[in-house]
């Protein structure tokens, strides 16, 4: 092999391995890229970062919530959804929904009524303590909705808030799934 053919391959290799650098740099580049979009536009990733949701969600998972879920329709009573904090927007709460737009919430023994209804809310799908106290009465506003934890009674949920109440332009998504560290769907 001559000086020529040795400094053609000696070039092609260079080239490969530029051409071999680019490409992983621009999957890098596409897949950071769409990291973002997915997390900016299609889900929100969220850490518990207390037992307020327990047994529902327990402290330390992990879930994705739909940032879609709430496009074309709007929250319903029981969904569990991330949001910001009305009190500091700086952080996502985790918490179930209870009252509704234009609808007065109290609690009385720990049972939640509705627009001054004799019967209770059926919240036996999710909670398992006895959930104590008397709070209210809460009269939720227009886009508004008014949130608690389903371990009530260890809850910093709207009972507590300066800001009762969470407008549903500051609902990032629904709970969908609990991918760490105990796999399942949100009930």
């Amino acid at each position: 092999m001559g000086s020529k053919d040795r400094r053609k391959a000696k070039q092609n290799t260079e080239t490969s391995l530029a051409r071999e650098v680019f490409e992983w740099i621009l999957v890098i580049v596409i897949s950071a890229a769409l990291a973002f979009a997915l997390d900016k536009f299609i889900i929100v990733n969220a850490k518990i970062p207390s037992a307020s949701m327990e047994p529902t969600i327990m402290t330390g998972d992990r879930l994705i919530g739909s940032r879609l879920a709430y496009k074309d329709e709007d929250p319903q009573r029981g969904d569990v959804v991330i949001f910001l904090f009305p009190d500091n927007e700086e952080e996502y709460f985790i918490k179930r929904v209870i009252g509704l737009p234009g609808e007065t919430v109290n609690i009385r023994s720990g049972k939640v009524y509705i627009n001054d209804s004799p019967y209770p809310l059926d919240e036996s799908a999710y909670i398992v303590t006895e959930p104590l106290g008397d709070f209210g009465p809460y009269v939720v506003p227009e886009g508004a909705y008014f949130m608690m934890g389903d371990n009530r009674n260890n809850s910093l949920d709207s009972r507590f808030w300066n800001q009762k109440y969470v407008y549903k332009d500051k609902i990032l998504g629904k709970a969908w799934v609990r991918y760490f560290p105990h796999p399942s769907g949100i009930k």
